[in-house]
């Protein structure tokens, strides 16, 4: 087994555990804020997220772009330094204002994304790819765990939750610090690492096209788990809510990185034990809800959504590292954002305003979507004879 974590590796990915740490708090705070504390329908969090992540569309391409003219260490710490915007979201006075720190925050976030797995894709290779994909997102992954067990725990000591969140700005600060470490590969090298990758560069634009098509189709089912907590909140607790987001990231972690260690077919793994999994575990979900089923179910139904996730998060990177030179990793890679952001402007309106008049509705969406981009997904595959 080759030795694949590296100075960088390790600093990017411990970046990425301490940025998680920071903001998985406050996305899972913000629904039971927002609608439970301040009031606000359900669909005007549907409409936040949506809007989020669809003005993310835009930031996250041009921080790709700019991350290959302009240096990928450079783009990731910009963007990561004004994450700590959404710290903000919970010492406000109404959700206008909360919401648009948060968004603030998250567009930092989507801009700096496509510069960071760039960074990281820099440091692999056809033999470690997988891996190092599987590592960053269970660091990453691993970060959220312990940002809702800390959520968790000073909940319990009786902290507000305005408190809470404004804590979070701490390690997405110490995020920023270590990439400021990482030692980014000279020009020259790339250049010669390019060289490599010619027939790389040959790949149908029409196969890359369609990668690109398939992930976004999935991002219009990939609602925020928002709306799983606050169901679980609803119909139980707060805190259950909130822990049913912390066995999200337990499986999303452990799975990836599974995922990530294995030999696997990269296609068919991204198309039925990602996107139709996914679908899978949010139609249980939906049931669960239906038919007013243990709260067990609907713990079971999220680590099913978690798993297919840890999946996704791990082998969507390394597709595009595939069907792009490495010349144009941040470019791929901000175009993976960009298309994913867009879905989920529409997939989180949607949700919103299908579960304003009945939850089923909304997780019977997202559940027909993801099983459709599943299939889409097998069709550039047919492309990588040696992926299937």
């Amino acid at each position: 087994m080759d030795n694949f974590i590296n100075r960088n590796v390790l600093l990017i990915s411990f970046s990425a555990f301490f940025s998680d740490m920071g903001y998985q708090a406050v996305l899972a705070v913000l629904p039971v804020l927002l609608v439970l504390h301040f009031h606000a329908p359900v669909y005007v969090y549907g409409i936040i997220m949506g809007i989020s992540y669809g003005l993310g569309a835009f930031f996250g391409y041009v921080g790709g772009r700019l991350s290959d003219i302009y240096g990928r260490k450079k783009i990731a710490i910009i963007g990561n330094a004004f994450i700590p915007f959404l710290s903000l979201s919970g010492i406000t006075s109404n959700f206008i204002q909360s919401s648009t720190l948060f968004t603030t925050g998250w567009l930092s976030r989507n801009f700096r994304s496509p510069a960071r797995k760039a960074l990281m894709s820099d440091e692999t290779s056809d033999s470690t790819r997988g891996r190092i994909f599987g590592f960053l997102n269970a660091l990453d992954v691993g970060g959220g765990v312990a940002s809702i067990t800390i959520l968790l725990i000073l909940l319990h000591l009786n902290m507000k939750l305005s408190d809470i969140i404004l804590l979070t700005s701490i390690p997405i600060f110490v995020a920023t610090i270590l990439l400021i470490f990482v030692k980014e590969r000279p020009r020259k090298i790339e250049e010669q690492l390019q060289k490599n990758d010619i027939p790389r560069a040959k790949i149908k634009r029409s196969t890359y096209n369609g990668v690109i098509l398939a992930t976004g189709l999935y991002g219009f089912s990939y609602y925020s788990l928002g709306f799983p907590i606050l169901t679980i909140a609803t119909a139980q607790n707060d805190a259950l809510g909130f822990a049913s987001y912390l066995f999200f990231l337990l499986a999303s972690a452990l799975f990836g990185y599974i995922v990530g260690s294995r030999k696997i077919k990269l296609i068919p793994s991204l198309a039925f034990i990602g996107y139709i999994l996914s679908g899978i575990g949010t139609i249980v979900l939906g049931l669960a809800y239906v038919y007013h089923l243990s709260v067990v179910i609907m713990f079971l139904a999220v680590v099913l959504i978690g798993m297919a996730v840890g999946t996704i998060s791990t082998l969507e990177p390394n597709l595009i590292t595939i069907v792009k030179p490495r010349s144009e990793h941040g470019r791929g890679m901000g175009a993976l954002t960009a298309s994913r952001s867009a879905g989920l402007f529409f997939g989180n309106i949607m949700m919103g305003f299908l579960y304003y008049f009945d939850p089923f509705y909304s997780y019977l969406y997202a559940t027909i979507i993801a099983m459709v981009a599943g299939l889409i997904i097998l069709i550039p595959g047919r492309d990588f004879k040696d992926l299937i």
